[in-house]
């Protein structure tokens, strides 16, 4: 199950690993306000972001990292949850992938956006060990936008990670 294709790319279009996902906001999704809980919009956006990064590496990821996770609104039980995910950025062995959580109301049509994520990911090899991975080509003026601000976030990422351990 681990074993790549015969043919991983070097590289590919963010088109090819886009990930859209829906879930209907159930009472057992639900705090007591009646709205979606934080924690399971979360797991929506882990699940959602990791297949967008498997697709892309056509390999096993994990999860290294989660930031920027902002919620806009809440979401209704009763009311439809989309998840749009796809991979902003790629460094050797990870990538960004961004989410973004829009709410539905089914009956109303009303739409409205709910949350948006960052979540890094590392592609893992047959013995669990980081493995490289196509890089990402971004094609419209939006992914090009998205990559760049990738690249920020990722230069932040590893300056606060120098900051916070410095090297002795």
């Amino acid at each position: 199950m681990n074993t790549p294709p015969n043919h991983v790319p070097k590289s590919q279009p963010v088109r090819a690993s886009q990930v859209t996902m829906t879930e209907m906001v159930l009472p057992q999704h639900t705090n007591s306000f009646h709205n979606v809980f934080g924690g399971q919009v979360m797991a929506w956006i882990d699940i959602c972001a990791a297949i967008a990064g498997q697709r892309h590496a056509r390999r096993p990821v994990v999860t290294a990292s989660v930031d920027a996770l902002q919620f806009i609104a809440p979401v209704l039980r009763g009311w439809v949850v989309n998840l749009k995910a796809s991979v902003n950025y790629t460094g050797r062995t990870s990538m960004e992938v961004g989410v973004r959580v829009d709410a539905e109301n089914p009956i109303t049509g009303e739409k409205h956006h709910t949350s948006s994520a960052y979540l890094t990911f590392v592609a893992l090899d047959d013995s669990n060990k980081p493995v490289e991975i196509p890089q990402v080509i971004p094609e419209t003026e939006e992914e090009k936008r998205r990559y760049k601000a990738a690249e920020i976030r990722r230069q932040h990422r590893l300056a606060l990670r120098e900051e916070l351990n410095p090297k002795k």
